[in-house]
């Protein structure tokens, strides 16, 4: 018999050689109905598979992110089964779920495909799926997978056996489709009931340029059509609120090819509610301790070597700007922290200094592949609301605690009340891909596990997403679609203060080093805006709109009391615009209604006469005749920062 710990903590024994599935049947029939698969000691496995040892068991539904990505990526293998009964001689390169559903890299050779092929597809993996394939498992050796796929005639998965190991390499097969796979995959084919390819595109063997383009082809998949239904109204909805589209009609920003692609150009709207956003976030840093920096936007190569970005990153930066003088080489400044790093070093500090606490709206810029530039949310010059903290390492956890404090008054002045806090730490399985000592590495995540208990946060574990320097605390934001924005970062860093030779003065007069905690809030404020924009839809809250109200004369015989509402409410601090346009007053309410202007002050003949404005508020109507103070006093209650 075997003992197998359950979520709740309860420990049920079994016969060696159970399967989850077999678990899920023990507890009800219901649940056994909805397993996708199981996590078993922390790794996920077929719900089928037989477990040998005692374990701790998590059955995985649905409902579960783990379970959906192994429906998933069971659907990618769906459709690649559907691809080769339809197109023999398809070959295929990787199909892994993602966040939205998942794709398969494959190469029709000669044959020419387009989303006008989706039908065809679509139809033939719900076919498949109704004859409810099981997902079978197979260890195979190596020879044995290079046979099989030298025989197949398929170079992209000999291309991938190639850098496994002789013993850890699997098949699966549902049907007659094989391939070559770690797993885990759903009990069978007829979870699936919906199913929608969404695009296609072009996508280099190994992302490499200089391989072929393969067809990577995006699909979604769903265990009810109703769900595929809200999905498709969901994406209806998110295009509506595409902020690429809406910072175009808001006149927020603007792209120019003669600028450069991803150098976003921030129109006059756009730059206010910009500058709103810092003024907001430099007021409450002022409040909490911190002092503004400013830093140049390019560094010394030196520089970036001595704090190792130029070891991980350098390759993939901007090429170094070379100056008269031979040898020397500048970079544009990719991250604020070794900057910051050296401002600290301009005096000597005690420890009664710190913590010190240096924040800067610093551009930075970093290279990305013109592929991956998407609007704001990936662009190749951006400004992170950047603080650098540099305390003793008993001041850690309580600095942190403050900078979470900070992060969710940021999210709460601007609606964002559904996140999740995530503790990224380092690959306890790969730590060559990070710096510092296994020491320093423990005694950071230490702190930010304990920070975050503390403060009660809701939060999921995630190993290798940690900075190469440290690990971190990163917000993962629900938008209103429900959609799954990374935001804010909170990181923990031992390694910098060494790399560049930090010290304090402690009490016993001794030197110390100190720990140096990063922080962002915003992340950026070009991502943070993109996706503030699609979360309410570009209908700001009052206090960052750029415009707050327009008034709207019937006719030009009442523009100069226009002109003088105006005035009075911009002597109030209320931002407006007068509509001054030959048009009738419909088109002015509909246009102003497409810019969402929040407020719309409507004045004719009975207005001017009782020295009122009628108010319409932006997509609830009509709200009635006020005097000037009447309005200001209801913009006053609405404007909570």
């Amino acid at each position: 018999m075997i003992n197998i710990t359950l979520p709740d903590g309860s420990v049920r024994q079994y016969e060696k050689g159970t399967s989850a599935h077999q678990i899920a049947l023990s507890i009800s029939e219901g649940l056994a109905r909805n397993v996708l698969a199981a996590e078993v000691n922390g790794e996920v496995w077929d719900s089928t598979r037989p477990i040998e040892s005692d374990s701790s068991v998590k059955l995985l539904t649905w409902n579960d992110t783990a379970g959906k990505s192994t429906f998933w990526h069971s659907s990618a293998h769906l459709m690649a089964e559907a691809l080769e009964a339809l197109y023999p001689g398809t070959k295929f390169g990787i199909g892994p779920a993602i966040e939205t559903g998942f794709y398969y890299d494959v190469d029709f050779g000669d044959r020419e495909f387009s989303s006008d092929d989706f039908k065809a597809i679509e139809t033939k993996m719900i076919e498949l799926a109704k004859q409810k394939e099981t997902f079978v498992r197979e260890s195979v050796s190596k020879a044995d997978a290079v046979k099989y796929f030298t025989e197949k005639g398929d170079e992209y998965k000999l291309d991938l056996i190639d850098g496994l190991e002789d013993g850890k390499i699997t098949f699966y097969t549902q049907g007659s489709f094989t391939d070559l796979c770690r797993g885990p995959h759903i009990p069978n084919t007829g979870f699936v009931k919906a199913v929608k390819l969404m695009n296609v595109a072009g996508a280099y063997w190994r992302g490499d340029e200089t391989k072929k383009q393969l067809t990577r082809i995006y699909g979604v998949t769903f265990p009810k059509a109703s769900e595929l239904t809200e999905y498709l109204l969901m994406i209806e909805e998110a295009k509506k609120r595409d902020h690429r589209k809406l910072g175009k009609e808001l006149e927020l920003f603007a792209f120019s090819e003669k600028v450069g692609m991803g150098l976003p150009l921030w129109l006059p709207k756009g730059t206010a509610l910009r500058e709103r956003l810092v003024n907001f976030l430099t007021k409450a840093q002022a409040k909490a301790g911190y002092e503004q920096v400013v830093t140049p936007h390019i560094g010394h190569k030196n520089l970036y070597v001595t704090s190792g970005h130029w070891e991980k990153y350098g390759k993939d930066s901007f090429q170094p700007i070379k100056t008269p003088q031979e040898g020397e080489e500048f970079f544009l400044k990719p991250m604020n922290c070794p900057h910051h790093c050296e401002i600290y070093k301009t005096k000597p500090r005690s420890y009664k200094d710190l913590p010190v606490r240096f924040a800067e709206f610093g551009t930075v810029y970093r290279y990305e592949q013109s592929g991956e530039l998407h609007g704001l949310t990936r662009v190749r010059g951006f400004t992170q609301d950047d603080a650098h903290l540099f305390c003793m390492p008993e001041q850690v956890k309580e600095e942190f605690k403050k900078v979470i404090d900070l992060v969710l008054y940021v999210f709460k002045s601007l609606g964002f009340d559904n996140y999740t806090a995530q503790v990224s730490l380092r690959d306890p399985e790969n730590k060559s891909k990070y710096i510092g000592s296994d020491e320093n590495w423990r005694l950071s995540e230490n702190a930010i596990i304990e920070a975050a208990a503390e403060k009660g946060l809701n939060t999921v574990v995630e190993y290798g997403e940690a900075a190469f320097y440290g690990p971190k605390l990163d917000f993962m934001v629900k938008d209103a679609l429900g959609r799954k924005w990374q935001l804010g970062t909170i990181q923990v860093d031992y390694n910098l203060p060494e790399r560049f030779e930090l010290e304090y003065t402690g009490s016993d007069n001794q030197k110390h080093r100190p720990v140096m905690i990063h922080r962002a809030p915003f992340g950026s404020l070009e991502r943070f805006i993109a996706v503030l924009i699609e979360h309410c839809a570009g209908n700001f809250p009052l206090w960052l709109s750029p415009e707050q109200f327009i008034v709207l004369p019937i006719s030009e015989k009442y523009e100069e009391y226009a002109k003088k509402v105006l005035d009075e409410l911009n002597n109030s601090d209320i931002r407006g615009l007068i509509d001054f346009r030959d048009e009738k007053i419909g088109r002015k309410i509909r246009d102003s209604e497409v810019k969402k202007i929040p407020y719309m002050l409507i004045i004719g003949d009975k207005e001017m006469a009782e020295g009122k404005v009628s108010v319409r508020k932006h997509g609830e109507g009509d709200l009635g005749e006020m005097t000037l103070e009447e309005f200001n006093n209801l913009l006053r209650k609405e404007i909570t920062v």
